[in-house]
């Protein structure tokens, strides 16, 4: 398996803002002349939510799903100074340092679950992951899968390992299942989940985990509210990985059990 690497690039131009995103994300060129779909450190969720995105987007990628490159975005303090709308510009003047980004596919539209297709063991890998790490937000009132060129791609996992958001009770989610997985907008085409966790525990090694954890940034693990070093917080998401995986088998059979 091919050892991660996330570039780090500059942004060079703020395009527009995409408002349907509850975080407002934007369009962004960056010094590389690509554009890519940036998220906010300052946005409502925090690094928290860029800590998701960076974990569940290179999980997926480990199994074979398509995902956008990731890549780390370093915005400096001009942006902030020339944006005319208010509420951009806090966000902009929050979200100083280093940012998440992914490639912007050109021409990519939503995925529909009325009239787009998907093949079972694809749709069974998203779902499972998704039990695994959390991901409260792939249903069918928002989606974050796009298809592009014909194949579907998996975006936006921040919702994902919402029990970083209190650590003070992190360790009573290393017990849990995923009920929710019931509202998983591919739930009804995953009739391959057997199958999907054998890529799933082939691919995600204990190596594997612990290297996407890895290269989380340490500024984005380092919160005043918290009380954990940044040490901590790699090893409790190691262990929640570890104890979710220890357990795909029930996450199988609840998920089985919902469609």
């Amino acid at each position: 398996m091919n050892k991660i690497d996330i570039r780090t690039v500059e942004v060079v131009q703020y395009i527009q803002p995409l408002r349907e995103g509850g975080s407002l994300p934007a369009i962004v060129k960056a010094d590389d002349d690509f554009l890519y779909v940036i998220k906010f450190r300052g946005a409502g969720q925090g690094k928290k939510a860029l800590i998701s995105e960076l974990l569940g987007g290179e999980m997926a990628r480990s199994i074979g799903l398509n995902v956008p490159e990731i890549v780390f975005m370093n915005l400096d303090d001009s942006f902030s100074k020339t944006e005319p709308d208010e509420e951009i510009q806090d966000l902009l003047k929050f979200s100083v340092g280093l940012n998440l980004g992914l490639h912007f596919l050109t021409g990519s539209i939503t995925y529909d679950p009325l009239v787009s297709e998907v093949d079972a063991l694809t749709a069974s890998k998203v779902v499972l992951l998704d039990s695994i790490i959390s991901n409260i937000d792939r249903t069918a009132k928002n989606t974050n899968l796009l298809i592009w060129n014909k194949d579907l791609w998996v975006i936006d996992n921040g919702a994902s390992f919402y029990f970083h958001h209190d650590w003070s009770t992190w360790e009573n989610h290393l017990t849990r299942t995923f009920p929710l997985i019931k509202d998983h907008v591919l739930l009804p085409k995953a009739t391959k989940l057997q199958e999907a966790a054998v890529i799933i525990k082939d691919q995600l090694t204990e190596a594997r985990i612990k290297e996407i954890i890895s290269i989380i940034p340490k500024d984005w693990l380092i919160n005043d509210a918290d009380q954990m070093t940044s040490s901590d917080v790699r090893n409790a998401y190691i262990q929640f990985l570890k104890s979710r995986l220890s357990k795909v088998d029930l996450l199988i059979k609840e998920a089985m059990d919902a469609r």
